[in-house]
């Protein structure tokens, strides 16, 4: 399985690919700066500051004021640091915005803040799930899928990190279709590709819906965006699935696959099932500074059907966590209640 350094360095990429042509006339210029760590600390700060898409949301959730931190951080470096040090208090700063999708890529360690899933009970387990796939299960393009006694399909699925074939999709659809109801469980999966998030999804529709809205910075304003873009999503023209659809979720579920919980809230057949997920919900973009690190930071903000942000995590319809005496007993308390 894909680690979580290298799984999150994928996040979305085809995303951020199409958030950098929609925003091109607004691409980041940056202006000659001095590859000392002040010329280093700088060109970040302004970089978040005139390109980061959520610094009002933040300010409006907890109060964050981008000033404030600079007069903050400041003065903790100076150009006699080392490279680790200097990356020390970037990582700092940078952590206070509170967003999976903002890291610096350097080539002795990688910046990011991952308080939106390790704060969080996991409620999912590895030996639980081994015990429901047991050892004849399916494979295929990344999923684990099998029947379970109570002729209920059960699809594992933990990253949108690849592109998946239409005809694998079309065969695991096809021997599950006898199955009276499924089980798509996505807890901890990470994200990946949002074509991925989007193609899966689009086996839960038989006709396109209206599921969100997606917006790109305009100018170096806090506010200045552009006007709010439809996300629309078609029914495949492979094998759909007909029944109901109970999508288990945890804090784990981030980016792509915050994504795909949003559009499968607007499948009719569908129930989510879990704990809230992750967020994630800004495109990300990169760039790099003086001394040569990469930097990546969300740029376009997403939105549900009902123009509410994403970025802090969507509630399941139905909120089940793993408890200790099902534990025991070998019983995955969230998949029960899925079955249920």
């Amino acid at each position: 399985m894909m680690n979580k350094i290298s799984m999150l360095k994928r996040i979305w990429s085809i995303g951020a690919i199409i958030c950098m042509l929609a925003t091109f006339s607004g691409c980041i210029d940056e202006e000659e700066v001095a590859d000392t760590p002040k010329g280093n600390f700088e060109a970040l700060w302004r970089i978040i500051d005139e390109h980061y898409c959520f610094l009002e949301e933040k300010k409006a959730a907890y109060g964050l004021d981008w000033n404030e931190v600079h007069a903050r951080y400041a003065p903790q470096v100076d150009d006699d640091m080392t490279d680790p040090q200097l990356f020390e208090v970037l990582r700092n700063m940078l952590a206070e915005l509170r967003d999976g999708h903002v890291n610096i890529y350097t080539s002795f360690d990688i910046a990011r803040e991952w308080s939106w899933q390790e704060d969080y009970p996991s409620n999912v387990s590895d030996t639980l799930l081994r015990r429901y796939l047991g050892t004849n299960y399916k494979m295929s393009n990344g999923f684990q899928y099998r029947v379970l006694d109570d002729n209920i399909g059960y699809v594992r699925y933990e990253s949108f990190g690849n592109e998946i074939g239409e005809g694998n999709l079309d065969d695991m659809f096809t021997l599950l279709a006898p199955c009276r109801k499924l089980i798509l469980d996505i807890r901890s999966n990470g994200g990946g590709l949002i074509t991925s998030a989007e193609q899966l999804a689009a086996r839960f529709t038989n006709e396109e819906l209206l599921v969100g809205y997606i917006q790109h910075k305009t100018g170096p304003g806090h506010n200045e965006f552009s006007k709010m873009e439809e996300q629309r999503l078609k029914p495949s023209k492979g094998v759909r699935w007909q029944k109901p659809v109970v999508v288990l979720t945890n804090r784990g579920v981030f980016s792509a696959a915050n994504e795909f919980v949003k559009y499968m809230k607007c499948c009719p057949q569908a129930t989510i099932i879990g704990d809230r997920t992750g967020g994630g919900a800004g495109m990300p973009f990169s760039s790099q500074l003086p001394c040569g690190w990469s930097v990546r930071f969300s740029a376009c903000p997403m939105y549900d059907r009902d123009k509410r942000s994403t970025e802090s995590g969507i509630d399941p319809d139905q909120f089940v966590s793993l408890t200790d005496a099902d534990f025991a007993r070998g019983l995955d308390t969230i998949i029960e209640a899925a079955r249920k």
